[in-house]
């Protein structure tokens, strides 16, 4: 069958499984996983990395051009409101689902002492959880930091680091706002200027996702060879079950929103977002996967450019359902494995100190097990334990990443559904951008 025909989901699907089926293979041989690390890998980060290089330029041009055409100051005002409200509605929504189910199912009750011990053992130690302690504890703010932090002190600076994704966001909304408020004739060399940058950028896109196949199989590939032990994942089995029923309950949520709004079909949107899906499972970053969910959106949902220029980059930073529901499940998995005593104002803190440290957050791998620390320090969880009971969780962080990733441009993606519904902004799409 001739790869190019299949659409684009398809080719990324295919390359997923012979990713994991090559992977498996390897770890039958004692020099599998560095030949996959030596050889295959770099292929992966090869390409995660063209993508965060895409996405500052395209966030900033596609922002810009958009609130430039809207040609009327009330009109941006009426998608931003909206986008913040909804954002955070399906948040909180996402950490009261993850919370009911934790306390229902109970999880972290059938971990045994051993089974702790063997974690404690196995990861306490490890530089990736004492180093998401260091961050977490760097970032330990006032209520009202994260408004200080969106603000740009050195726009070059935020340009050249991903990380502040959120202060480009600002200062591109700014300058997009400023071009509305000056005289058409003296703002049209820049708008000029903007388009043709905009539809460069889009180009970029377009050719990056020609190696996508490719790269998801270089990358599952590198996460089935260093996969942690497969006895401990088991013990874990309820915990992970627990944050996939609440990832799967935000997913269909999100159909559903999208089916009352619209009346289009799930397979519509879900035929529409699949491959930005697929790349969020691949490379654990909403901010990776951002170039490939505007392209799909805009061209493929139908979704007016105006709209999703300013609705995805700003989910990107602050709309973190899936990650949210599983800070709330694993904050109350890990408290209940260790007997530490959560009371229902406890579980309220849960709700509006995730909800908080979603805003801004770093929309890359490992940035929920950061957030998580502050969420377990806002309950009273003890210092001398934050290591053991990140540790409980560790084993099984990076696919249970990839999952709520997935979650988190979905729900991305269905916002900026809405928000053009209801302004009359959804497009009809013809069938010859249709996959």
């Amino acid at each position: 069958m001739n790869m190019k025909r299949l659409p684009l989901h398809w080719q990324i699907i295919t390359g997923m499984a012979a990713g994991i089926l090559f992977g498996l293979l390897m770890t039958n041989f004692q020099w599998g996983a560095n030949f996959v690390s030596d050889w295959i890998a770099p292929f992966g980060t090869i390409f995660i990395k063209l993508l965060k290089l895409i996405a500052i330029p395209l966030i900033f041009t596609s922002l810009v051009k958009g609130i430039s055409d809207l040609k009327d100051i009330s009109s941006f005002r009426n998608i931003g409101v909206r986008t913040i409200l909804i954002y955070i509605s399906t948040t909180v929504i996402a950490i009261i689902t993850g919370l009911l189910l934790v306390n229902t199912l109970k999880p972290g009750s059938g971990v045994s002492e051993e089974t702790i011990q063997e974690l404690t053992q196995t990861y306490a130690g490890d530089e990736s959880i004492t180093s998401n302690i260091r961050e977490a504890t760097l970032q330990e703010r006032g209520p009202l930091s994260f408004l200080v932090e969106m603000v740009p002190d050195n726009i070059f600076a935020a340009l050249g680091n991903n990380g502040l994704m959120l202060q480009v966001i600002v200062f591109a909304i700014a300058f997009g706002i400023c071009m509305l408020l000056i005289d058409a004739v003296k703002a049209s060399p820049v708008s000029r200027l903007i388009d043709g940058l905009n539809a460069v950028v889009l180009k970029m896109v377009d050719l990056i996702m020609l190696m996508a196949p490719f790269a998801v199989f270089a990358l599952l590939a590198q996460i089935v060879v260093s996969s942690g032990s497969v006895e401990i994942l088991q013990k874990l089995l309820m915990y992970a079950l627990t944050v996939v029923i609440g990832l799967s309950v935000m997913i269909v949520l999100y159909l559903l929103i999208v089916y009352l709004t619209t009346g289009r079909s799930p397979r519509w949107f879900l035929n529409g977002i699949a491959p930005a899906q697929l790349l969020a499972f691949s490379t654990s970053s909403s901010a990776a996967t951002l170039p490939v969910t505007m392209e799909r959106v805009t061209e493929h949902l139908g979704v007016d450019n105006e709209v999703s220029s300013f609705v995805l980059p700003v989910g990107a930073t602050i709309n973190m359902d899936g990650t949210s529901l599983y800070q709330a499940v694993a904050a109350v998995f890990i408290a209940q494995a260790l007997h530490f005593p959560l009371e229902f104002s406890g579980q309220l803190t849960i709700v509006l100190t995730a909800l908080l440290a979603s805003i801004g957050s770093a929309a890359v791998p490992g940035a929920g097990m950061v957030m998580l620390v502050i969420v377990l320090e806002s309950i009273g969880f003890p210092a001398d334990k934050l290591a053991i009971g990140l540790a409980l969780i560790f084993a099984i962080d990076r696919p249970l990443d990839m999952c709520r990733t997935v979650v988190n441009v979905t729900g991305d993606a269905m916002v900026s559904v809405v928000v053009a519904r209801t302004l009359g902004k959804l497009h009809h799409v013809p069938s010859s951008r249709k996959e």
